[in-house]
């Protein structure tokens, strides 16, 4: 069913907003700000899409707000996120960047978890993600191999952040013997930390990598070994998934379901209770912005990838569908991330 939803267009046909309804959402947003909060550090996946987003969103809002971005780093975007359920205004003045892992954890019952990800408005998705593992070319450990036979030591940040759970649940369901390390605030202290010799390796967003890590990949100095989505990415096509490694049937249904999480990307959400006018206007503002020449050449000249973007809908639709995965798979998910 999660597979499902990822087959859906990104370019949704509008229904337009009658008059009056486009002129409320204008004169609501003329001279405001609108903030964009990011869950992690500056640096990583979810910084650099919220900030290319933010960068021509407010052009294409009814009344051209300014749009501004805030980092709010903590608990694997926990702290963000139950933020942005109990705290932050429900008008539709502050906009983050949706962790792919939203609906898992309420579905897992994740402690400190504050908000019932059904609740929030979903405003579209700029890219999926193909989230990969790496190991410091200093590593005994250079394949999935290699990490089922030696204690492999690796950096992570939070307990919800799938730079720690995926390796929990691979340790439970695929037999490798990773020992995480966590703690770190974001990528770019685990990158220092692998440098250093203190981890052997990390968990990072592909897209990002390719961008941020150019020279590491250039000189061999880091490997990637495996790859987390529901598909290769066509330039990783020897590089195993996730959800092929399963000891068994009921392994692999569990890790079906992390490798699912990569579907909901790099997104963008909103708080509940926004009119619904708003959320119209947003998500009409977002799926023109991720057509928007200037961003398109933007992207090219970076290298940032864009893959299908989704609408709103269609990223609401994952999380529901996420939260009604069966009791039992559940079950094994949380079992696999030693909750």
């Amino acid at each position: 069913m999660l597979a499902r939803v990822m087959l859906v267009a990104g370019a949704a046909v509008s229904v337009a907003a009658p008059a009056h309804a486009q002129s409320a959402v204008e004169a609501f947003y003329k001279g405001r700000t609108v903030e964009l909060v990011v869950g992690t550090l500056p640096g990583g996946g979810y910084d650099l899409y919220g900030r290319l987003v933010a960068r021509y969103l407010g052009r294409h809002i009814p009344g051209q707000p300014a749009v501004i971005v805030r980092n709010m780093p903590g608990a694997g975007h926990l702290r963000m996120a139950n933020w942005l359920y109990n705290v932050a205004p429900r008008d539709g003045t502050v906009l983050a960047t949706t962790p792919q892992s939203i609906a898992i954890e309420q579905l897992l019952r994740t402690e400190g978890v504050q908000y019932d990800a059904g609740k929030y408005n979903y405003i579209g998705r700029a890219a999926p993600v193909v989230e990969v593992t790496y190991v410091w070319h200093t590593s005994k450990t250079q394949s999935i191999a290699d990490a089922r036979t030696r204690e492999t030591i690796m950096g992570g940040s939070g307990a919800a952040s799938p730079t720690v759970f995926y390796l929990k649940a691979l340790n439970m369901l695929a037999g490798t013997k990773f020992r995480v390390v966590s703690g770190f605030r974001g990528v770019s202290e685990t990158e220092l930390a692998v440098q250093r010799g203190e981890v052997e390796g990390g968990t990072k967003a592909w897209a990002s990598m390719k961008v941020d890590n150019a020279q590491w990949l250039r000189d061999k100095q880091a490997k990637v070994i495996l790859q987390y989505a529901l598909e290769r990415a066509p330039d990783l096509p020897d590089v195993p998934m996730m959800a092929e490694l399963g000891l068994d049937a009921r392994a692999t249904a569990a890790l079906k379901v992390f490798a699912a999480g990569n579907a909901m990307g790099r997104s963008i959400f909103a708080t509940p209770g926004i009119p619904a006018e708003r959320v119209a206007a947003l998500r009409k503002a977002f799926m023109d912005t991720m057509n928007d020449p200037e961003l398109v050449a933007f992207t090219r000249e970076r290298n940032i990838d864009l893959g299908l973007p989704l609408d709103g809908a269609a990223l609401e639709q994952i999380v529901m569908d996420t939260l009604a995965v069966p009791p039992e798979t559940a079950a094994e998910v949380k079992k696999a991330r030693g909750d």
